[in-house]
């Protein structure tokens, strides 16, 4: 018993590409800043079990990665592998949104929610 190739949809086809694109850059940069940070540690002799290790600082981190500090590569990186999925997410919202998947759409939507909602949590609580 054979059974008929199914058509290939074009538009799923591309936003699965998209999204791997995405993911792929993400993870690429993510890890070559990180990467970055752990040698500025091993060139300026610190140890990654170094204590305490400076807290995320948003305001000081442009100048922290200009003054080539490890902990701002660090922390860069850090944000990178947090953004890369977080990413992923919209760039499938954008997508499910032109194809008209309602479903999807409201459960990207839904994750969204919950992280935004999980940022707001950790800034009251600060």
């Amino acid at each position: 018993m054979s059974t008929a190739p199914r058509p290939v949809d074009q538009r799923a086809l591309d936003l699965d590409l998209t999204v791997a694109a995405i993911l792929n850059a993400g993870t690429i940069l993510a890890v070559a800043i990180l990467a970055t940070g752990v040698a500025a540690m091993a060139i300026t002799g610190r140890s990654p079990l170094e204590l305490p290790f400076p807290a995320l600082d948003l305001a000081r981190l442009p100048a922290d990665i200009v003054a080539l500090r490890p902990e701002g590569f660090l922390w860069l990186g850090l944000l990178a592998v947090i953004a890369t999925p977080l990413s992923r997410v919209a760039a499938s919202l954008v997508g499910y949104v032109r194809q008209g998947e309602r479903t999807m759409v409201v459960i990207s939507l839904a994750i969204l929610g919950v992280i935004a909602a999980s940022v707001c949590i950790s800034l009251l609580l600060k």
